[in-house]
């Protein structure tokens, strides 16, 4: 099915995102209205060394608690940074890791109904143990690794809830770079 768009309009924009509303028509010639949030693509990584994974848990203020995750994150104000800079970027600042080998593994949506944001997958081998740069809204984030035994009860209690971290583990687990 096509759609057309017949007009746009930003209704919201801060620096994270942008929020447009399209006026669009459908192929049966329905009109209607289509609003998409703007962001751009996000690295997540999957630090493993050996049997274990490291993830971060931080405050969410959306959903209020804390919760573990993969590391990840955009740098909306460097848009031109490449998706593998990104990642080595971002693992060393939520975790003081720097990884000798980065590969990039695929490419997810994050909510395409109503987002054109994506997430690169890189699964980073290699860790060497160094220090955090946290920025100042991950003051409280903390950094531990785990066994994927660890992981796979932690998903079940309810300790990892984040949707980007649980696709990603299945994402790497279809393809069998971990097993559970």
């Amino acid at each position: 099915m096509m759609i057309e768009k017949m007009a746009t309009r930003i209704v919201y924009e801060n620096r994270w995102m942008r929020v447009r509303e399209d006026d669009i028509r459908r192929e049966n010639g329905t009109v209607g209205l289509y609003s998409i949030v703007e962001k751009p693509d996000y690295a997540v990584i999957a630090p493993i060394d050996g049997d274990r994974i490291h993830l971060v848990e931080q405050y969410r203020y959306p959903v209020s608690g804390r919760f573990w995750e993969l590391p990840q994150g955009s740098w909306e104000n460097v848009p031109q940074i490449t998706p593998v800079d990104l990642a080595r970027a971002e693992l060393k600042e939520e975790t003081g890791l720097t990884a000798e080998r980065m590969t990039e593994v695929g490419h997810l949506f994050q909510a395409y109904g109503y987002s054109n944001q994506g997430f690169n997958i890189f699964l980073a081998k290699g860790l060497t143990h160094g220090e955090q740069d946290l920025d100042p809204e991950e003051i409280d984030l903390i950094s531990q690794s785990f066994t994927f035994d660890e992981v796979k009860e932690m998903i079940e209690s309810g300790s990892i809830k984040d949707a980007t971290t649980l696709a990603v583990l299945g994402f790497l687990q279809i393809k069998g770079i971990i097993s559970f």
